[in-house]
């Protein structure tokens, strides 16, 4: 073969040798693009995470704490930080499985039993033990919100014992009927009842402000309410918690779009301001009723609306998230400051007129403002709420929500009878009056004698 045919071959090869290269370059671009996009989602999900239990400890136990009176604000504070323990290592053993294992409807299986399978394989946008970990401070959280309509007079062991039963039996299978595969009020998978749930409206709020309601009548009052005098003894803590609650939902409602993408940016955006038009509606309600707005009202206004944002964080626009604030901080007043003192019954923290009546408020709202201009719609849906023209997603909310409220009254009183059976729900007279500081726990939070 001469020179010149070598050549010839040469120039004729080029084009296709540099389409290939060309190709190979662009394949590599594409994975490193990928994996730039799965690590800054990472990023955002691990912070996330961190705030969602910030939420927890600090954010819980010192606005809890700081609304009891001095001699429980340890044992109120305890509840929060020892959730942090308990839930994760039952979570991890098997309580992960059971909310996002398999495609039953109202409950997992055991595929990832200890953890089985749950590794840093991101083929669903971020690592599987991110996913997990996320999940997990929700799991936290949702069972300490209880303790505030039981504080002052719940043993340490029966709270214990309850919050292990109870995420067995409530929020378990609520977390896979929401969100996992199959769950029969999950819309994105085809569910039997398709509701909207965001962040945790029926999963965490809901079900928990009910469970709180049942506690409180169950155990009964506090010795000496509502005659006596029983106000915070700590103001400014709970001032300090309702703004870290506040922070920390952020990741809360934000992380739950699972990416650090547009979603993220609606969820947050909607989270801040339902928190703000909730304290204003609040307050407004309560100055003009009482004639002076109370700093107390404000946080508590405040986390009335991050309540009632959460389910519909991702799916509505800010001016909508307004809206469900302002109405959420409105309702939620009139629970606790009128209903509550009509009714008598002795829910020490407002549990129930926050969680269970905000997170009711804003699920009902997220069928009526949830719009495809905001987030996709389910597969061959046309839109997602009441302002898309499908009326029918109210009624799908408020079956959510009924469903939610059903599950939790009756497994919460069953498992209140279970744990009284077995270790005694409420502390004895004695104990009560001395205070759970140092019946419970032997310790008191504030040493004036040093």
């Amino acid at each position: 073969m001469n020179r010149l045919s070598i050549l010839s071959g040469v120039l004729f090869l080029l084009p296709g040798m540099a389409l290939a290269d060309t190709g190979t370059r662009i394949a590599e671009l594409e994975k490193a693009v990928a994996a730039a996009q799965m690590s800054a989602d990472n990023a955002w999900m691990l912070v996330s995470s961190a705030l969602v239990l910030m939420m927890t400890g600090p954010g819980l136990a010192l606005f809890y704490g700081g609304l009891v009176r001095r001699k429980n604000v340890l044992g109120t504070m305890m509840h929060s930080f020892i959730l942090m323990a308990l839930a994760t290592v039952i979570w991890a053993l098997v309580g992960y499985s059971l909310a996002f294992g398999g495609s039953g409807r109202i409950i997992g299986n055991f595929d990832h039993l200890l953890l089985n399978g749950v590794g840093t394989d991101a083929s669903g946008g971020i690592p599987a033990l991110t996913f997990m970990v996320f999940q997990l401070m929700f799991a936290i959280i949702t069972p300490a919100l209880i303790s505030g309509a039981f504080a002052e007079r719940m043993k340490f062991s029966a709270m214990l014992l309850f919050t292990a039963l109870w995420s067995f039996v409530v929020y378990y299978p609520m977390a896979h009927m929401v969100w996992g595969s199959g769950g029969l009020l999950n819309a994105f998978e085809n569910g039997p009842i398709p509701c909207f749930d965001f962040a945790g409206g029926t999963v965490v709020h809901i079900s928990s402000g009910i469970s709180a309601l049942v506690c409180a009548l169950y155990i009964g009052k506090r010795h000496g309410f509502p005659s006596e005098a029983m106000k915070p003894h700590n103001l400014v803590i709970s001032v300090i918690g309702a703004c870290l609650l506040w922070v920390g939902w952020f990741g809360f409602n934000a992380g739950s779009a699972l990416s650090a993408g547009a979603g993220a940016s609606t969820a947050f955006v909607a989270t801040h301001f339902g928190a703000a038009a909730a304290t204003l509606g609040w307050v407004l309600v309560e100055w003009i009723r009482d004639g002076k707005p109370s700093m107390l009202g404000a946080i508590t206004g405040a986390v009335a609306g991050l309540v009632g944002i959460t389910p519909a964080a991702g799916f509505v626009t800010p001016m909508a998230a307004l809206v469900i604030g302002f109405a959420t901080g409105v309702v939620c007043y009139w629970m606790v400051a009128v209903v509550k003192q009509k009714l008598g019954y002795d829910d020490s923290l407002d549990a129930f007129g926050v969680h269970g009546i905000g997170g009711t408020v804003g699920a009902v709202l997220t069928g009526v403002f949830a719009t495809s201009a905001v987030a996709d719609p389910p597969e061959g849906w046309a839109g997602l709420g009441l302002v898309d023209g499908n009326a029918f997603q109210v009624v799908n909310q408020a079956l959510g929500a009924l469903l939610t409220w059903v599950l939790a009254a009756v497994a919460t009183f069953l498992i209140l009878k279970i744990c009284d059976a077995l270790v005694g729900v409420r502390v004895d007279s004695e104990q009560e009056t001395q205070g759970l500081d140092l019946s419970m726990h032997g310790e008191e939070a504030y040493n004036f004698e040093s």
